[in-house]
């Protein structure tokens, strides 16, 4: 069974799972999920390596208060991860982001490059938001103020998913939608606030002189095809995975092959 802790930070209170043992991963969920998005890959890589799975700030059972009391930056959401780590005594460790957590994957990486050995962008990108995919997020918070959490959950889930798992596997989407349903308003909004503000950080990428892992949806629409392989070629030593028939939670729609792909990765920078 995952060991389950709480780290104290500014009197609010960070939940984290921790099993498997071995080198250290870190996985950091994206944007409306929690830690448990990761469990199908949790249970065949804690095998191998201790798995660390934080909630971040206003996920699943971490505290809530934080994000409504003041607007947390993706900086501020790395800081949290690089304590936590310090709380278990990690010292160094791989980092695996999905969407915004691939953006505080990134900001660790630029701020504490000598506590990785690697990291991955599941689904994710060094570039910031160009004006439409801003004007896009406000469009967003807008129905979030108006309609509510559940609502836009609702309505924007499918929108995450390939048009095969569309098609062939509608129970999949209905999942996610249920599992997600109970997010605080203040807490997206709070969260799409700092994707929008967080800058440009193909830098970290250029320079990060350690192994970059790619996974990439063939059907993403959050991330598109394109514009993950633009990225693909600016770090010294890259690892680009495209499963097919995915869009933007692989690790959900091609557990298998994700979950291979990862682990091979993995042993790479572990070793």
């Amino acid at each position: 069974m995952p060991e389950e802790n709480w780290l104290d930070n500014n009197q609010e209170k960070i939940y984290y799972k921790k099993t498997g043992k071995g080198s250290t991963i870190v996985l950091i969920h994206g944007f409306a999920e929690d830690g448990t998005i990761w469990d199908k890959q949790t249970s065949f890589l804690k095998k191998y390596f201790q798995i660390i799975v934080p909630d971040l700030p206003g996920s699943g059972k971490s505290h809530r208060s934080a994000v409504s009391s003041r607007q947390l930056a993706i900086e501020d959401y790395a800081d949290i991860v690089n304590q936590i780590l310090e709380n278990e005594k990690v010292s160094i460790c791989a980092m695996i982001g999905h969407s915004m957590g691939g953006y505080i994957t990134l900001a660790f990486a630029e701020k504490y490059p000598e506590k990785l050995n690697g990291f991955s962008l599941f689904h994710s990108t060094a570039f910031t938001d160009s004006e439409e995919k801003k004007a896009a997020r406000r469009k967003s918070i807008e129905f979030i103020k108006k309609h509510g959490a559940s609502e836009f959950i609702k309505q924007t889930c499918p929108n995450l998913f390939s048009e095969h798992t569309k098609r062939n596997n509608p129970k999949l989407i209905d999942e996610l939608i249920r599992k997600y349903d109970n997010f605080q308003a203040e807490v997206l909004v709070s969260y799409y606030e700092a994707m929008m503000q967080r800058p440009d950080r193909t830098n970290v990428l250029r320079n990060f002189k350690k192994p970059i892992q790619f996974i990439i949806g063939e059907g993403d629409n959050a991330v598109p095809l394109e514009q993950s392989l633009r990225q693909c070629y600016l770090p010294e030593i890259s690892y680009i995975h495209i499963p097919e028939s995915t869009g933007h939670m692989g690790m959900w729609e091609a557990t298998d092959e994700a979950n291979n792909f990862l682990l091979t990765f993995l042993n790479q920078v572990s070793a």
